[in-house]
This record gives structure tokens, C-alpha cells and sequence, in this order.
């Protein structure tokens, strides 16, 4: 696209001879005003004597008449006011992506699972106007979505309301055309364009205009029956100059004629390629359906039976694959009334005929159905023979399906009177109720009529029923347009021709229609259609050949191609899934590196867009070989989400993906390649990639070996990019010089919310550098910077950072040899900090002198919500401190005190400040030999708090008093939820005293007894007492001593007192 926003003047288009620009604005905005022709064909020079100025009320009057005409024209298509969301605001893009350019509709939309580009939008009331105070209007726009995205129904909603006044204010005219009205004429001028498609501009009573902005809206470049060329095609400056009509077209939007008045282009992506770039200021795209879109519109095509929108819903979202195309608006409804037809012939006994539609062509045959049943309906109101009804369906197949399919063949999607006798369309049978569902009529210029199918899928379907029936009496190759080639006798001889075909058309533009004629020889397609378009059972004698003959085309290639791809979804609607059955398999177990044969690649390619196991993330870890993920890369764009974890991958696979990264096609927003075998020369090719990518947001990198140089090469690319939002390089030896050169990008990012870095011997001097960097950063939210060995004087350095930086909100600093002087300097910033909120100390040297540095800075801190002193060594000096801390603090909820050499003395206190605190949800005290009584005194602390939820007890020495304490407390508590005791030796008596608590208890969800000694009495105490407790989800008792056939019988109490609770045993 051009960079025509940040222009300051107007461009004249590359004008050979004719008038000047101004003079042909004079001409333009004379010839909307209605004023004569007479005089030459170059506009001449304008009198240097100044005209009167034209009177207002005239001007007022014309642009209102223009609005009514407008209005009219529309007549009820627009019963509505505003445009639905999707088409009020609209996705602006830069330019088109190569699969946009190369690739059928419906592969466009399976491949990107449906999901549109990330882009900014823009409000349909500013698609003419400038997106900055220094840019200008775009002269020329384009808005793209495939067929069936409702770009006509845009076009519409803009006319309507601009010709109310509503919207476009600054626009004197707009001028809509259709290229299905443009098709109409062979050689034309503008002049008369405009005036035979707005004949009230030339009433002679309307006043002159001033000259003000004007907009061209040319509909559908699609459906224009011969391509813009706008390398060979001659310049036209000359208004009046009768041309053919591409060559006009290709004229106005090059600027050469009226280049001060707006153009907007609607079209399919594939066929908006036609436009060179660099002619083009503004693109927009329309968003398909959303899940709440696609739920709307079926409720709205069914108002008076909601259960039917509901089981449409249900049938739709069953199947992945036809789910995504739902997304597309057209497609949405025709599934709609095709699954409403089907529901209300299904109140019988159901049957394989009356099944919910599983492929396109199921859902296609029953819309077939339908419209049978509106031709028998419309024979008047004694049903006809289904005979008759039969044969009106083979007669449509056979006339509207050749016009079908040679319009395929030919890349025409609108005909005409001529094209229908020329194909021997009977104009008669167009009348029916059964070709209306299928061909649409619209009046154009000139009382004309134009003739196009519903949506490009009716087409294609309607041509392969043809091809389908044709191909078993045709003697020559059907796709030859002159009817003569070598002799080909026998559906499959003419099907392997369309395979050919299909296969060889580059813009997939034949992949849909060979979908369809696979679909036709399936055994429940056959029965859908068996007397109306097919024979019964004869789909018995072609279909295994055909499937052999669709494999065969899966050879050996260096990328699976879209074409490859299709070949599977053929043999899906051919119901024929053997192959995709088989990788499926082997992906659930993990032998997919077993499957080397040329299909299996492809199928696997077919599942990451089919597969709901994929949808959100394409996990394709321990699978992969070299040889395969470089034939998947193609397809692999289009993942959301990709992990290629533990594949041993080296630095050439980095190569090949840092050349789908720079991809401008490319959608992967995370990646994950943890523990491969990836070095500095494999980062620095990921790296290239981050220069230019504009989609990913996630880069695992951990377990690998990229050392600082590769950390460089990665820092270097985070300068530029803008993007990439969280950064994994654990355990990738990069030292103290890679993290200072991390922390030198870290310094200017902007994007950089998460950075792990764990592992990596960065020492007290990388630590200072990452420090620096967090005075100056502002959007890094979490940073995990666990065993790197940074000491003291790392902590210190991180310290004094945190005064100054107000965006950290988690840091890891987990074994990392920092003592009390460390927390210490630590504790000294949480006084002025107000972000932090969680920090993780675990495993490090902290005493009772460093719990007091904790518990004086808690007393005043009011963000920290989560305390981790896991593996220190606090003892019950140190307990008590920061349980005294705990009676003031509101905000700490999460506090872990695990493996401190905490005795009863700590936990008492603890208990205490439990009793005071509001906001503690989750303590840890596991492996702290507190005994009995320490877990009486938490006891106690139960009976009156009302803000803990998870209580760890693991491996603290509690027995049967403790666990009866616990219990009593339970049968009071009514906020506790997860309650661990595993490793403990409660005994039978503490399980019964457990058990009498949860009869009434009504709050706890979680019960951990693993290793407790309960023996099979008390593990029956706590399962009969489940008869009475129905909140309780989740119990584990394993290591009880139970014996197989105890814990069957345990299990089958537990499943039938709490079916809703899920047993470990």
C-alpha cells in the first residue's frame, strides 16, 4: 500500500495529453450538477470572468434529490438503522497476506481457524476520513472479505446511511456502482456512466454545485467479467472518451480521470490482488462471525422456536470444521436453514438418513432437500408425486449445474441472459421455487438482468452434482472447452481428470467443487439424495477407488501444500478418515515419530486445523523429526499457539523457523521450544525473525544452549520489536554479559511484560546491569531470576531498583544465596514500593535476625499479597516475628513457611495472628514438625477466621488429637476449601473425628489423608460420612494401607454417596 496517510498535497495522476486535473474536477462535479455536454470533448479552460456564486437552496434541493433516488433505489432491502458491530467497525490492514492472494475463501477461513487478523479498527463513519492531524483523506480504499462476508450488505448500510444524513457528511455525492451493472457495457465514458446510472443528476432545474468531495463506490471487483490490468492498459484523460470498461476502471482508480474524487473497491481478497499496491491508501477488512455472532444469528433465523436455534447451535459447534465456517455469514445461515430443514423432518424415529450433518456435502444435500420440498410446495397446494419432484431436481442439476460449472471452470461468478442461452438455461425454469433457492436475479443498468448463485459454495456444489452426473455418459474431458480432447470413458476416469485439476489450480479455486464431488460418493450423501441427483447404492462401485486415487496424490514434497491439505478433507467428506484416524492415534501416543510415510504429514497438517485438541494450542512436542515439522511449515503459520518442546531440534530448524516467523502470513502468537538443542547460531536466526515479526507475543527458549551471544542476538532484535511480550531463557548458560545485554534492551522496551531467566550463573554483576535496567523500565511485570547465585549484593542492587521502579509486580529470587543482609536491603524498599505484589525467597539463607527485617516492613507494607520463605531458616523466633506482623497486615494472602524448623511455639502464634487477620487466604506450614499442638492452636484460629481457604499440614507430626481438633473445626469453619494433611498419622480416630466433621461441613472442596494410617476403618468412617457431604470434590487416600480390594469397595461408597467427588485411592 502506498504511504499516501502521511501526504501534504495532492498527486496527480500520470496524466498523457487531455485536460488538467482541475479542469477534470470542473467536468465531474458540472456533469453531477447537470449541466450540458455541449462543446468539445476536452473540457476547455474555465472563462477568467467569475460566475455568480450558485444559490444554496439549489444545492441543497440536488444533493437531497440524490439521497431520495438513493433511498428508493434501496426500496426494503434496509429495514434496519445501524450496521450490526462486525460491520460498524472494520479491521484496517496493511495490504493482503499470500494467502489471502493464493488461496480459495474457504481455505482462507479454515486455515486461520477462523480467526481474523490482529489489527487495529476503524469506525465505518471514519473510513474516508484521516487517521491522523497530519495525514489526509485516502483517495482510494479497499474493503476485502470472502464470499459471503457481507461486503454488499456494507455497501448497502453506508448508502442508507449517508443518503439519511447519518454518515459521510463531508461528502457532496456517492455514487454507488456494481461491476455485476458494470459487466452490462463493452466501451464507455465516464460522462455516460455516470449519467445512465444517475439519470436525476442531468434534471436541467437543478442548480450548479460548488466544487466539494465526491465518492465512487464500485462493488464486487470480483464479479467483473474480464481482470484489471493496469500494466498494459493504455491512460484515458478524457472524461468523454468511450473505452472498454476495465480500461475506465483501471483508469479512475489510477487517478488518471477525476483524481480529487474518493474510490471505494469491495471485493474478494484473491481477486483484490488485481490492484497494485501502490495505488492503494486505505484497506479494510470485514471480521467474520464471533461465537456470540454465530449463536445470534440462528436465534434470529428461527424466533418462533428457540429449541430448534438451540439444537442447530449444538450440531454446528459439534463439528470443528464446520463450526469455523459458520464464521462466515452466509455460510451461517445456509447451514441454518439446511439443520431447521432437518429438524423438523426428525421428529420420527430417527435414522442414518436423519443423522446430524457431519461433512459440506451433508449440509449441502439437505439444503438440496429443502429447496426440493419449497418445489413441491410451490407446485401448488396438491403435493405433487415425488416423481416429478425428482425429476425437477435432476433437470436443475442438469441445466444451472452446467452454467455452474463452466462459470467455475472460467472464473465467472455473475451471468447473464445471453450467458443462460448460451449454456441452454431455460429462462422458465429460473421461475421455480427450486432454482430461486439457489439463483439469485438482480435488475442492473439498462433493464438488464444479472444472475449469480446465493453464496460460491451453492455454485461449486451445483457444479459438481453436473460434473458428477455428466461424467458417467461423457466421452471427452469435460473440462475442455471446445468438447474436444482424447476420449475418456467412465466416472473415474473423469473424476481422476478433476483430481488433476483440482490439484494443478494454483488459486485452489477448485478445491471446494472436488470437496463436493467426493462428498457425492458417500454412503449417506447417497441416501440423502438417492432418486432426486443420485442413484441409490451407486456410490458402492467408485468409492474405495476414488479414495485409493485421492491418496495416491499425497507424494513425497518438501512442503504440504494447501492442495495436499484438501486431499484429506476430500476423503473426509468421501467418509474415508483411515488415514487421519491413524495420526490421530498416534499423536494421542506420542509415536508420531514413527509415521514417515508421504501422507501422514499432510494429515497431520489436516488435524491442526480440524482438531479440537489443537484449537487452542498445536502440541507437537517428543513428536517431531527435522524432515516433517520442515514439510508442516507452511501450515504451521497459522497456529495460534505452538509448542515443539524436547525435539532435538539444532540450529538448522531454527532456520527454517525464523523463515515462517518473517513470514508476513505468519499468526503464531506463542511458541515454546524448550529443551532442544538449540546454540547462539539457532537464537540468532530466531532473532533476524523478531525484526520483522508483528505477531508473536510468547518465546520459550528454556533448556537450551543459545550461552550470551545468543542472548545478545535476542537483545539486539528486542530493541526493534514491538511485540514479543514475555521472553523464557531459563537454563541456557548465558552468564553475566548475556544479562547485561538483556538488561540493556530491557532498559528501552515498552512491550516486555515477563522475563524468566532462571539458571543461568548471572552472578551479583548481571544482577547490578538487570537492576539498572529495572530503574528505567516501566513495563515489566514479572521477572524470575531464581538460582543465579546473585548474593547480597545482587539482592541489594535489585533493592534500591525497586524504590525506583513502579511496574515490577512479581519477582523470583529463589536460591540465591542472599542472607539477612540481603533481605534486609529488600525489606527496605517494600516501604516505598507500591507494585510489588508477589516475592518468591524460597530456598535461601534467611534467620530469625531477617524475619524481624520481614515482619517490620509487612507491619507497613500494603501491596504484597504473596510471601514465599519456603527452605529457610526462621525457626520459632522468626515464626513468631512474622506472626506478629500478620495481626496488622490487610494485604498479605498467601504466605509459605515450609520447611523452616517451625515447632509447636510458631504455629501457636501463628494461630493467634490467624484469629486478628482478614485477609490471609492460603498458609503453608508443611514439613515443620508442629505436632498436636500446633495444629490445635491453627484449629482454634479456624473456629474464628473467615478469610483462609487452603491450609497445607503435610508432614508436620499431627495425630489423632490434632486431626480431632481439626475436625471440631471443620464443623464449624465455613470458608475453608482445600485441606491437606498428607503424610501424617491421624490413625481411625482422626478419620472418624474428619468424618463426623464433613457430615456437616459445607465449605471444603479439597481433603488430602494420603499416608495417614487410616487402615480400611478409617477409610470407611470417612466414606460413609460422604452420604451427607455434596460439596466436597476432590479426597486422596492412597497409602493407607487399604489393600486392592478394600479400595474398590472404598471407591464404589464414595461413587455412590458423592457422585460428584473424584477419589484417589
Amino acid at each position: 500500500m502506498r504511504k499516501q496517510e502521511v501526504r501534504v498535497g495532492g498527486e496527480a495522476g500520470p496524466g498523457h495529453g487531455g485536460s488538467s486535473p482541475a479542469e477534470q474536477v470542473k467536468a465531474f462535479m458540472d456533469l453531477l450538477a447537470g449541466k450540458g455536454t455541449q462543446g468539445t470533448q476536452v473540457p476547455q479552460a474555465p472563462d477568467r470572468t467569475p460566475e455568480p456564486p450558485p444559490e444554496p437552496p439549489g444545492n441543497d434541493y440536488r444533493i437531497q434529490r440524490h439521497r431520495e433516488v438513493l433511498l428508493s433505489r434501496l426500496g426494503g432491502d434496509l429495514v434496519l438503522g445501524e450496521p450490526p458491530p462486525r460491520l460498524a467497525s472494520l479491521l484496517l490492514v496493511e495490504g493482503l497476506t499470500d494467502l489471502q492472494l493464493r488461496e480459495h475463501d474457504f481455505t482462507q477461513v479454515e486455515a486461520t481457524r477462523g480467526a481474523g487478523r490482529t489489527a487495529r479498527t476503524i469506525a465505518l463513519d471514519g473510513l474516508f476520513l484521516p487517521l491522523s492531524r497530519v495525514s489526509i483523506p485516502p483517495r482510494v480504499s479497499i474493503t476485502v472479505g470472502v464470499a459471503g462476508m457481507g461486503k454488499t450488505t456494507l455497501v448497502r448500510h453506508f448508502v442508507h446511511l449517508w443518503a439519511q444524513g447519518q454518515l459521510a457528511k463531508d461528502f457532496s455525492q456517492v455514487l454507488p456502482l456494481t461491476f455485476r451493472e458494470l459487466n452490462t457495457y463493452e466501451k464507455v465514458s465516464a460522462d455516460r456512466l455516470i449519467r445512465s446510472a444517475f439519470p436525476h443528476i442531468g434534471e436541467p432545474s437543478l442548480a450548479a454545485a460548488a466544487p466539494a468531495r465526491a465518492l465512487l463506490i464500485l462493488d464486487g471487483l470480483d464479479e467483473c467479467k474480464t481482470p484489471l490490468d493496469f500494466s498494459n492498459t493504455a491512460a484515458c484523460t478524457d472524461p468523454k472518451k468511450e473505452v472498454q470498461v476495465e480500461n475506465l476502471i483501471t483508469n479512475i482508480i489510477r487517478g488518471n480521470l477525476f483524481p480529487e474524487v474518493s474510490v471505494w473497491v469491495t471485493s474478494r481478497p484473491s481477486t483484490a490482488g488485481q490492484i497494485p499496491g501502490g495505488l492503494v491508501d486505505r484497506m479494510t477488512e470485514i471480521r467474520g462471525f464471533n461465537e456470540e455472532e454465530v449463536k445470534t444469528c440462528l436465534e434470529q433465523m428461527f424466533p418462533e422456536d428457540q429449541s430448534l436455534a438451540g439444537w442447530a447451535l449444538a450440531q454446528v459447534q459439534a463439528d470443528r470444521a464446520l463450526y469455523l465456517m459458520c464464521t462466515v455469514p452466509a455460510f451461517c445461515r445456509l447451514s441454518g436453514s439446511a439443520l431447521g430443514h432437518l429438524y423438523r423432518h426428525r421428529r420420527g424415529p430417527l435414522n442414518a438418513e436423519l443423522s446430524p450433518p457431519r461433512t459440506l456435502s451433508e449440509i449441502y444435500s439437505w439444503y438440496f432437500r429443502m429447496a426440493l420440498g419449497r418445489e413441491g410446495q410451490d407446485k401448488g397446494k396438491v403435493s405433487p408425486r415425488i416423481e416429478q419432484v425428482a425429476h425437477g431436481g435432476r433437470r436443475m442439476a442438469g441445466t444451472l449445474g452446467r452454467l455452474a460449472f463452466q462459470g467455475l471452470v472460467r472464473k465467472k461468478y455473475v451471468f447473464y441472459e445471453q450467458d443462460l442461452r448460451a449454456f441452454g438455461v431455460d429462462l422458465a425454469l429460473l421461475q421455480s421455487a427450486l432454482s430461486g433457492c439457489f439463483l439469485q436475479r438482480e435488475e442492473t443498468l439498462g433493464s438488464a438482468a444479472a444472475y449469480c448463485f446465493s453464496h460460491l459454495s451453492l455454485q461449486e456444489f451445483v457444479a459438481a452434482a453436473y460434473y458428477y452426473g455428466a461424467s458417467k455418459r461423457a466421452i471427452f474431458d469435460l473440462f475442455t472447452e471446445s468438447g474436444v480432447s482424447w476420449p475418456r470413458l467412465g466416472f473415474l476416469t473423469h473424476f481422476r481428470s478433476a483430481v488433476q485439476r483440482a490439484m494443478q489450480a494454483e488459486d485452489g479455486r477448485l478445491d471446494v467443487f472436488l470437496r463436493f464431488l467426493s462428498g457425492l460418493l458417500s454412503p449417506r450423501v447417497n441416501t440423502l439424495l438417492m432418486g432426486s441427483l443420485l442413484a441409490p447404492g451407486e456410490h458402492q462401485g467408485y468409492r474405495e477407488q476414488a479414495a485409493r486415487l485421492l491418496q495416491g496424490c499425497l507424494a513425497p514434497e518438501a512442503a504440504v501444500s494447501a492442495r495436499a491439505v484438501n486431499v484429506l478433507r476430500c476423503l473426509h467428506e468421501l467418509q474415508h478418515t483411515e488415514l487421519a484416524s491413524s495420526v490421530q492415534e498416534a499423536m494421542e501416543r506420542e509415536g508420531l515419530a514413527r509415521l514417515t510415510s508421504p501422507p501422514h504429514p499432510a494429515a497431520l497438517a489436516y488435524l491442526l486445523q480440524v482438531s479440537d485438541a489443537y484449537a487452542q494450542e498445536a502440541n507437537l512436542s517428543l513428536c517431531l523429526s527435522q524432515a516433517v515439522l520442515q514439510s508442516l511449515l507452511p501450515q504451521l503459520l497459522y497456529c495460534q499457539s505452538l509448542r515443539l518442546d524436547t525435539n532435538q531440534f539444532q540450529d538448522p530448524v531454527m532456520e527454517l523457523l525464523g523463515s515462517v516467523l518473517s513470514g508476513k502470513d505468519c499468526r503464531i502468537q506463542k511458541i515454546s521450544l524448550a529443551e532442544n538443542q538449540i546454540s547462539n547460531k539457532g537464537a540468532k536466526a530466531l532473532a533476524r525473525s523478531l525484526l520483522v515479526n508483528r505477531s508473536l507475543t510468547t518465546l520459550d527458549l528454556r533448556g537450551n544452549s543459545i550461552g550470551p551471544q545468543g542472548a545478545k542476538a535476542l537483545a539486539d532484535a528486542l530493541k526493534i520489536n514491538r511485540t514479543l511480550a514475555s521472553l523464557s531463557l531459563q537454563n541456557n548458560m548465558i552468564k553475566d554479559d548475556g544479562a547485561g545485554s538483556i538488561a540493556e534492551a530491557l532498559a528501552s522496551s515498552r512491550t516486555l511484560c515477563m522475563l524468566h531467566l532462571q539458571k543461568n550463573s548471572i552472578g551479583p554483576v548481571g544482577a547490578q546491569r538487570m537492576a539498572d535496567a529495572l530503574k528505567q523500565n516501566r513495563s515489566l511485570k514479572e521477572l524470575m531470576f531464581s538460582s543465579n547465585s546473585i548474593g547480597d549484593g545482587g539482592a541489594k542492587a535489585l533493592a534500591e531498583a525497586l524504590k525506583v521502579n513502579q511496574g515490577l509486580e512479581s519477582l523470583d529470587l529463589q536460591s540465591n544465596s542472599i542472607s539477612n543482609a540481603g533481605v534486609a536491603a529488600l525489606m527496605g524498599a517494600l516501604y516505598t514500593n507500591q507494585t510489588l505484589l508477589s516475592l518468591n525467597l524460597r530456598e535461601n539463607s534467611i534467620n530469625p535476625e531477617g524475619a524481624q527485617a520481614l515482619a517490620r516492613a509487612l507491619c507497613t507494607n500494603s501491596t504484597l499479597k504473596n510471601l514465599d520463605l519456603t527452605a529457610n531458616l526462621l525457626r520459632d523466633q522468626g515464626a513468631q516475628a512474622i506472626a506478629e506482623a500478620i495481626r496488622e497486615n490487610r494485604a498479605l494472602t498467601s504466605l509459605h513457611l515450609q520447611w523452616n524448623f517451625l515447632q509447636a511455639e510458631a504455629a501457636k502464634a501463628l494461630g493467634q495472628a490467624l484469629q486478628l487477620n482478614s485477609s490471609l487466604a492460603s498458609l503453608d506450614l508443611q514439613e515443620n514438625a508442629i505436632g498436636d499442638d500446633g495444629a490445635s492452636a491453627v484449629a482454634r484460629a479456624l473456629k474464628a477466621n473467615t478469610a483462609l481457604t487452603a491450609l497445607y499440614l503435610q508432614v508436620t507430626s499431627i495425630g489423632a488429637s490434632g486431626a480431632q481438633a481439626l475436625g471440631e473445626a471443620l464443623a464449624v469453619n465455613r470458608t475453608l476449601e482445600i485441606l491437606d494433611l498428607r503424610g501424617n498419622a491421624i490413625g481411625v480416630a482422626g478419620a472418624k473425628a474428619l468424618g463426623n466433621a464433613l457430615k456437616v461441613n459445607s465449605s471444603l472442596r479439597r481433603l488430602n489423608l494420603q499416608e495417614n494410617s487410616l487402615g480400611m476403618d478409617g477409610a470407611i468412617c470417612v466414606a460413609t460420612a460422604l452420604a451427607g457431604n455434596h460439596r466436597l470434590q476432590h479426597i486422596n487416600l492412597q497409602g493407607n494401607h487399604i489393600g486392592e480390594s478394600g479400595a474398590r469397595m472404598i471407591s464404589e461408597a464414595i461413587k455412590t454417596n458423592a457422585p460428584a467427588c473424584t477419589v484417589e485411592m
